[in-house]
């Protein structure tokens, strides 16, 4: 069976310009990227944990991508935003346990620049491009088989879908401090 994700999902219509510029104008203050292989089994949660927001009635202010890899070009996205909240799986902890974690810039963290293994990498990249950073969490859930299964999820990693998109709703209610890095000499 075909299954069609849909690549991003707003509250409403996207505004014209940039991301950066609808920033200003106060369009989208949560941004939610879940990413992960989708033929990777328990690496699928990132992409249908988005895929399942997407799906529902999103708040005013909620953006939702759904992405196989974090690339550089997201950057300007994050630079648009109050918060960002990384959908993902892990290979760390006990199958189906969801662990949320808050994120910070880190420009030493290991990429192939095709394929960001930690979003503080790409945080970094926001901050040096666009001078600023949105608060940002991590929500994962560990997996048990990242073996090839077309959007697939086993069952521990498919009993933590419901608990990562409670935690993503719960981040997102709660009142956002938008950051700017520090004036560089």
């Amino acid at each position: 069976m075909t299954r069609r994700r849909p690549v991003a999902a707003v509250s409403s219509p996207r505004p014209s310009g940039s991301p950066a510029a609808d920033a200003v104008s106060g369009v989208w203050r949560t941004l939610v990227i879940g990413y992960g292989s989708p033929i990777r089994g328990d690496d699928a949660i990132g992409p249908l944990a988005a895929d399942a927001l997407a799906a529902a009635p999103l708040p005013p202010g909620w953006r939702v991508l759904s992405r196989h890899v974090l690339t550089a070009e997201l950057a300007e996205d994050l630079a648009a935003v109050d918060r960002v909240i990384f959908l993902d799986a892990s290979v760390r902890g006990r199958p189906g346990e969801v662990q949320v974690c808050t994120l910070e810039p880190d420009a030493h963290a290991i990429s192939t620049m095709a394929h960001f293994l930690d979003p503080r990498e790409l945080l970094a990249w926001c901050e040096t491009l666009y001078r600023r950073v949105p608060q940002a969490w991590l929500v994962s859930a560990a997996g048990e088989s990242f073996d090839y299964a077309s959007y697939r999820l086993g069952p521990a990693a498919a009993a933590a879908l419901p608990v990562m998109l409670a935690e993503v709703r719960r981040l997102a209610a709660a009142p956002s401090a938008r950051t700017e890095p520090a004036a560089v000499p």
